[in-house]
């Protein structure tokens, strides 16, 4: 999926230079489940070479979010690159507004204001926010009416399912295995809570120095990894060695164990420091001013 870069006439781009100052890239597996800790929760770091990413101990055995939180805080003024699992925000510009009827703002960082004043879930959740609008913006069950009319995308999500690489789900489908709403909107009370500490890309300029979040989506590296559609999860230590190798990444530390989030963090943190210096994946042809703003966009799409 690696494309050419837009030209410099193009009135939506900024002045973004792919950085090559990162020397630390981590992946965060999310959750957006109930409850004050997450064994959804994965957060894999590696440096810049060929050590495989390693799991970065949950500071009380299991992650919460509000530890992530913290975390993420810690490392603001260090030259790391973090991509987090979730969409950052809802799409707006197929009907726009990100909730149509409803008075909410028009730019991603307002809006993850919104949601956080919305919600008192434990741990930064937001599931309450979902099931208040159940059946008007957010399909949770058949009740609801028909999915179809829920089924609403970012251009960014358009963009990757036009690859055939895979089908990115809807922030407005909240039910079923595949779904990212739940995970996605507590990941938007989280960086409310971040505020300016570490930018968060396309939304803020890429910083000379410190921390740096972008979105990723782990099928996007499991495609790169040479994952066929449908067998993207790595479910023992051979095929996640197979799976680093594709990235230049030598063979990982055993695991205790190999579930999806975990295996999923160790190689999307490869896959980051594999790519993170490539220009065009900076600079998406519809990346757009107001996509910049409004539905940002997943690092590696193009």
């Amino acid at each position: 999926m690696v494309g050419r870069p837009p030209p410099r006439s193009n009135p939506g781009r900024r002045a973004l230079i792919a950085p090559d100052r990162f020397t630390r890239f981590a992946a965060i597996d999310w959750s957006g489940a109930k409850g004050h800790r997450h064994r959804g929760i994965a957060v894999a770091v590696c440096e810049a070479g060929d050590a495989a990413p390693e799991l970065v101990p949950a500071p009380r055995g299991v992650w919460s979010r509000t530890d992530v939180l913290h975390w993420l805080r810690e490392q603001a003024d260090t030259p790391l690159m973090v991509g987090f699992d979730f969409s950052f925000a809802p799409p707006l510009v197929e009907r726009g507004a990100y909730l149509p009827g409803e008075a909410t703002p028009t730019t991603a960082r307002a809006f993850w204001a919104y949601v956080d004043a919305d919600c008192d879930d434990a741990d930064l959740g937001a599931a309450s926010f979902l099931e208040r609008r159940r059946g008007v913006h957010f399909y949770l069950g058949a009740r609801d009416g028909a999915k179809a009319q829920f089924l609403h995308l970012r251009r960014c999500e358009a963009a990757f399912n036009a690859t055939g690489a895979g089908r990115a789900s809807t922030l407005y489908d909240a039910i079923g295995a595949a779904q990212v709403a739940k995970a996605s909107f507590a990941g938007m009370r989280l960086l409310y809570h971040l505020g300016p500490a570490v930018p968060v890309w396309p939304f803020d300029p890429v910083p000379a120095k410190g921390a740096l979040i972008v979105e990723i989506y782990t099928t996007v590296a499991a495609r790169a990894a040479g994952l066929r559609k449908g067998l993207s999860k790595l479910r023992d230590a051979a095929a996640l060695d197979t799976a680093l190798a594709a990235f230049g990444s030598r063979p990982h530390a055993p695991l205790t164990g190999y579930d999806d989030h975990a295996t999923d963090a160790i190689m999307a943190a490869a896959w980051l420091r594999h790519v993170a210096a490539s220009p065009e994946l900076w600079h998406p042809p519809a990346l757009s001013t107001e996509i910049r703003r409004s539905e940002g966009w997943t690092f590696g799409v193009l």
